[in-house]
């Protein structure tokens, strides 16, 4: 399936991509390349957008749905943690209360340096 024809099966965007990656950690993080995607609730870019971070740009090369329960540590080596638990513990801790449910499914973006 080409880039063209997984765009047109994707939901239209809940929010856009200055949002996609807001905190410093993750800015610097993306900047050192130590972050090549991020997973939100919502779908914030659409594929071949580009993002833009201190003035550097990342073009967002996949966009698809994952369920919690599917991640691996490979996963949140991507997201800049050595493992799921790691990642798992931060994303905890920016959402006090929000419980962490296997089934739950959220949008990853994946992005490169351009």
């Amino acid at each position: 399936m080409t880039n063209q024809n997984e765009q047109a099966a994707l939901p239209p965007k809940t929010c856009t991509i200055e949002r996609l990656v807001t905190k410093e950690e993750d800015v610097q993080k993306v900047l050192n390349g130590e972050k090549t995607a991020t997973r939100r609730n919502g779908r914030y870019a659409d594929i071949g957008e580009i993002m833009t971070l201190e003035g550097r740009d990342f073009v967002v090369e996949r966009v698809y749905s994952q369920s919690l329960g599917e991640l691996t540590d490979d996963h949140a080596k991507q997201e800049g943690y050595e493992t799921v638990e790691e990642y798992k513990n931060s994303i905890l801790s920016y959402h006090p209360g929000m419980p962490w449910l296997p089934q739950m499914r959220v949008w990853v973006h994946e992005f490169r340096a351009v």
